[in-house]
């Protein structure tokens, strides 16, 4: 069984809740009506059934069969439809210029993985399409409120400028403190890193 299987399976309900992540919801505004919204590493479902609750049509991607199982449990309890494919990032290609926007919820990748893993996200956006993610900050590792305990795993603004500089314009850019609340697995004060981008037509 894997990492995400076992941790998963571990709790009873969901480790990170059903309802939305915060920074999601206060963002949502800025997807168009309608989109076509990939979520890698959407695990249990919660962010990727909230946007297809506001009538989005979202692609969950995620290595974990327990997760994704979750997800598709929640989908069809909510009456919404989600599209989940079982792949694991690293290998997984998404089509280039297939959907309108990307939601990244506390994906923490290896530094091995995690710029060739950007790119091609960024690559599987449409001229004009967003990319928004909320990700813990090294200095989280001085919270214990959820997160890699790797500072490598960690995200800074500049890792993430690096990652996304060529091709998209920074719409949004901020670390900080936050405080969580999303199922066992996230409570309390934290550090997080956030980042909005649009593609560049080319």
């Amino acid at each position: 069984m894997s990492f995400w299987d076992q941790s998963y399976s571990a709790v009873d309900g969901y480790k990170y809740g059903e309802a939305p992540n915060a920074f999601l919801r206060e963002q949502a505004a800025r997807l168009e009506a309608g989109s076509r919204i990939l979520v890698p590493g959407d695990g249990e479902g919660r962010n990727g059934v909230w946007l297809a609750e506001q009538g989005h049509a979202v692609q969950s991607v995620d290595s974990s069969a327990v997760g994704l199982a979750r997800a598709r449990e929640l989908a069809q309890r909510r009456g919404v439809n989600l599209d989940t494919v079982q792949a694991d990032l690293a290998s997984w290609q998404p089509e280039p210029a297939s959907v309108d926007a990307v939601v990244l919820i506390y994906l923490h990748l290896p530094p091995a993985l995690r710029p060739a893993v950007h790119a091609k996200l960024v690559q599987a956006l449409k001229p004009g399409g967003l990319l928004l993610l909320e990700t813990f900050h090294p200095k989280q590792l001085g919270y214990s409120s959820g997160g890699p305990k790797d500072e490598a795993m960690l995200y800074t603004l500049d890792m993430l400028r690096s990652d996304f500089g060529e091709g998209m314009e920074e719409l949004m850019a901020e670390e900080g403190p936050a405080t969580l609340d999303e199922g066992p697995g996230h409570q309390g004060p934290a550090w997080v890193t956030r980042w909005i981008g649009r593609k560049i037509a080319a």
